[in-house]
């Protein structure tokens, strides 16, 4: 007998997934798409060099190797699907930001319910469809321009088309998995896509040991241990929690009185997750594409000293991007958790929290709690940011490039996420089971 109070073993969800139509249904959908989307990654788009550009993007470009860890190396293969879910990405953040700014926007998605989502939703896809325009437009006419085979007009449309069909498809396969599937489809495919890679940074890490000495080797091994000792905190955080007990009043339902019951609000340590640490690596990433343009020897000089990892001025590179990190964090955090509406929410349950007044009071008091929280967290995601990086650097590893503190928290994040949908489902089947006895 399993006990329906009980987190499901290992056991019973590999069970589960085997026996259990419907979950093993789900799984086969994830799976099949994934693989249809890395097929379509090395689907060649025609006309470029891809060896040049292969060497070009080998080299100290910091937009296109960040950009490349998140296509699953579809940039670098420049196959169709080289924009990837980055559009949608792109086009989600900018829906949230809008949503906290115009208060149409807030009133659909809060008070419309399903439908207001499904217009926002809407919404998203065609920003995204926008912004795949706009980044394959400028992706054919600028960085492939040397690298095309017969450059001009028709090769600008041939490769935008080919790019946002691609991102399209991405889009509406990653809907289909969060729909049909297992997971959420666009953390799962950005997901798929840093473990595509890992094979080759393994790779690459064991020809540096073997071409190495002994120092070599232990300079990788203090690397390796630093990555562990990484993802156990980001565990640690991403499941940390800090529960405010609530009381609820005493309530009378006919001749039933219902005793006062007592509960918790959970307020998450790290409410943004990897978000803070994608916008302010955006941030950054600006001057230098700004650089690129303007061709400005003095330009180009102060951006390569102060605002690149490597550069000879790398703590002004980490002093700004962890305050940017620290900003993003309190930014993203007002947008998920509104102490004024928790406050009122609870005074409209008759819940209140133990020594504190409901209304004014209360949303003071979370707004405390929240902010407090909130630097905890945005400390932690700005030494997982600096650290790696500084580490790798001052050992002089580079074969780990551009798979750092974002990478780990998505591949932490998404794991820890897909695992309890599936302990979910598992916990369904065994409702389900219950009910047919």
């Amino acid at each position: 007998m399993i006990s329906r109070d009980k987190a499901p073993t290992a056991q019973e969800t590999f069970m589960q997934m085997a026996q259990a139509a419907g979950l093993r249904g789900r799984l086969l959908v994830t799976l099949g798409i994934l693989m249809l989307i890395r097929l379509g990654i090395h689907l060649p788009i025609p006309g470029i060099d891809r060896a040049q550009f292969a060497r070009t993007l080998q080299g100290n470009n910091q937009i296109l190797s960040f950009l490349d860890i998140f296509s699953g190396g579809g940039l670098s293969a420049l196959g169709v699907f080289a924009l990837g879910i980055l559009p949608y990405i792109n086009a989600s953040i900018i829906i949230q930001l809008l949503t906290a700014a115009i208060p149409a926007l807030e009133n659909l998605q809060k008070n419309e319910g399903e439908a207001g989502r499904r217009k926002i939703s809407q919404m998203t896809r065609y920003v995204s469809a926008g912004w795949a325009v706009l980044q394959s437009v400028f992706l054919a006419s600028f960085w492939l321009k040397p690298f095309a085979l017969n450059y001009g007009p028709i090769f600008v449309i041939e490769t935008a088309l080919a790019l946002v069909a691609g991102s399209m498809f991405v889009m509406w396969a990653s809907e289909v998995i969060t729909e049909r599937g297992v997971g959420n489809g666009a953390s799962l495919l950005i997901f798929v896509n840093i473990v595509a890679t890992l094979p080759k940074a393994l790779g690459d890490t064991i020809d540096f040991v073997q071409t190495g000495n002994r120092e070599t080797v232990g300079r990788v091994i203090v690397l390796l241990l630093l990555f562990l000792v990484t993802i156990v905190g980001i565990v640690f955080v991403q499941e940390g929690i800090r529960r405010i007990p609530i009381i609820s009043a005493r309530r009378q339902v006919g001749r039933r009185i219902f005793a006062e019951q007592r509960n918790y609000l959970p307020l998450r340590l790290n409410q943004g997750g990897v978000m803070p640490i994608i916008f302010a690596a955006a941030i950054l990433s600006l001057p230098m594409l700004v650089g690129n343009f303007i061709k400005n020897p003095e330009y180009s000089r102060i951006i390569n000293t102060y605002l690149v990892p490597g550069g000879s001025g790398a703590w002004v590179y980490a002093l700004v991007y962890l305050v940017s990190i620290v900003f993003f964090s309190y930014f993203y955090s007002s947008l998920i958790v509104n102490p004024v509406d928790v406050a009122q929410n609870l005074k409209k349950m008759g819940s209140s929290i133990p020594g504190i007044r409901p209304g004014k009071a209360t949303s003071e008091y979370i707004e405390r709690v929240l902010n407090r929280l909130t630097f905890l967290g945005a400390i932690f995601l700005g030494l997982i940011a600096i650290i790696p990086t500084a580490v790798e650097s001052a050992l002089n590893v580079r074969t780990f490039r551009g798979l750092g503190a974002t990478s780990l928290l998505i591949l932490v994040g998404v794991a820890i996420d897909t695992s309890k949908q599936i302990q979910t489902y598992v916990i369904s089947q065994r409702y389900e089971g219950m009910v047919k006895q």
